[in-house]
């Protein structure tokens, strides 16, 4: 794992109307690590990796890449600084099969006569190759990727953001619905894109997850951020009590 920032936001401010949702957060994300964003529903999770993946632009502060400050107007903006995000509500086409999937918008094509036509032969060829890489067995390119598990279908698109060149995954919630195996299979997952030199931003509300792939785990509460430890510095009751807005209290029971 590299020591150089591939990724860094300072003082990151996003207010929407008089509601602040984010009130200062810097987070330095690096080659190769797998950086968790821990909270609780309304701590500022979505809105942070939305201005990370150029959804949403900061109120102020500054986003730098490779060392060099960036405006991102949009989320093409995001891709083309090799930034991809994979959401909870995967952007797949259930009833399309997982070659269509994997390739949608970029599909390889070749001519036949004048016509020019999806090189399925190709495409069909480096989909198996590189869901062989990260250990799912396809029984057919053709199938349709409704039929896979959840755990699946996510790591179909975290090979498909990959293949395409992201040097920074941000996952959100990756794991939130699926069971134990389906969870298992997508941290090794997540293992392997790290093999790779990909950052990956983790967020998630589990302890327990995070705890098995990361890195560093920052914790958010109420657009704040509580603090940033590695991996080793922090423990599960630790982090969970954080999390849980227990901190505060104590503060508050410490001053009265």
């Amino acid at each position: 794992m590299s020591d150089k920032s591939i990724m860094q936001l300072s003082n990151i401010h996003k207010s929407f109307g008089n509601v602040d949702a984010l009130k200062g957060v810097s987070i330095s994300i690096k080659k190769g690590e797998c950086h968790c964003l821990l909270g609780d529903n309304g701590a500022g999770k979505s809105t942070l990796i939305k201005i990370m993946s150029g959804v949403h632009q900061p109120t102020s502060g500054e986003i730098m890449i490779d060392g060099r400050p960036v405006e991102m107007s949009g989320p093409r903006d995001a891709i083309n600084s090799g930034i991809a995000t994979v959401y909870q509500d995967l952007a797949l086409i259930p009833l399309m099969s997982v070659a269509r999937n994997f390739w949608l918008g970029r599909e390889l094509t070749k001519k036949v006569g004048p016509i020019t036509v999806m090189d399925f032969e190709k495409c069909n060829s480096i989909l198996m190759s590189e869901m062989d890489k990260i250990g799912i067995k396809l029984r057919d390119p053709s199938q349709s990727i409704g039929t896979l598990s959840g755990g699946e279908r996510q790591t179909v698109a975290i090979s498909r953001a990959v293949y395409f060149g992201a040097e920074i995954l941000i996952l959100d919630e990756p794991t939130s619905a699926l069971g134990v195996y389906q969870t298992s299979n997508v941290l090794k997952t997540i293992e392997k894109v790290r093999e790779k030199g990909v950052a990956v931003v983790f967020i998630s509300h589990n302890v327990s997850h995070a705890l098995a792939v990361g890195d560093k785990f920052t914790v958010l509460s109420r657009g704040e951020t509580l603090g940033t430890a590695k991996a080793g510095e922090i423990n599960y009751e630790e982090l969970q009590f954080m999390m849980s807005g227990n901190k505060e209290l104590s503060e508050l029971k410490a001053r009265n």
